[in-house]
């Protein structure tokens, strides 16, 4: 669903961090924002309702080369956590180039982990979208919690599928890059088979 426009020889590829309401998505995107160069990145824009926020912002990743004589340029969006505002995680799913589900490692948000990847397969299915065929990474994130959740756990009950995946501390940016490099590097490749 990248767009390509051929006036600046720009694709456009849509990046979603999805998951629980307060697990890290905010922490992963307001890091990567603030560690950008400011010649490569859009503004970072927040739509606030009264008990969420969506973020997103644009940028140019210099550092990852051209698609077919393109330079790609990422948007990343955050989705509102709470399940409460599923019309909108819809709407920011629209087009999705790649996601990431960032999972709260605490023991006690185990089933807001759960709910939130159950919601994503189903609105994924609105679109006829399956998560095999898009470029998918899971995060770990809260690896600092007292109570975290083992990492093979995680992986069993969340990931059997064996997605790629990464431990991460979002707020101090542990495992931050490494996710979203992960996820863009496959949705370059996705980009560089289509029409090939």
């Amino acid at each position: 669903m990248s767009l390509i426009n051929y006036s600046s020889r720009e694709i456009n590829c849509k990046i979603v961090y999805y998951g629980p309401g307060l697990g890290g998505k905010t922490s992963n995107i307001q890091y990567i924002y603030e560690k950008l160069a400011p010649e490569t990145k859009g503004k970072l824009v927040t739509l606030a309702t009264e008990m969420d926020r969506t973020l997103f912002f644009d940028f140019l990743p210099l550092e990852l080369g051209e698609v077919k004589g393109f330079k790609t340029r990422f948007h990343l969006y955050t989705v509102p956590g709470q399940v409460y505002y599923n019309a909108s995680r819809k709407l920011i799913l629209r087009g999705v180039d790649g996601l990431v589900f960032v999972a709260d490692s605490s023991e006690s948000r185990f089933d807001a982990n759960i709910e939130a990847l159950y919601n994503l397969h189903d609105n994924l299915k609105e679109y006829d979208l399956d998560l095999k065929e898009i470029p998918f990474v899971m995060q770990w994130n809260k690896r600092d919690m007292p109570d975290a959740i083992p990492v093979n756990e995680l992986v069993e009950e969340l990931n059997p599928e064996g997605y790629d995946h990464f431990e991460a501390i979002a707020v101090n940016g542990d495992g931050v890059f490494d996710t979203l490099k992960c996820v863009a590097k496959q949705v370059l490749r996705q980009l560089q088979t289509v029409g090939s």
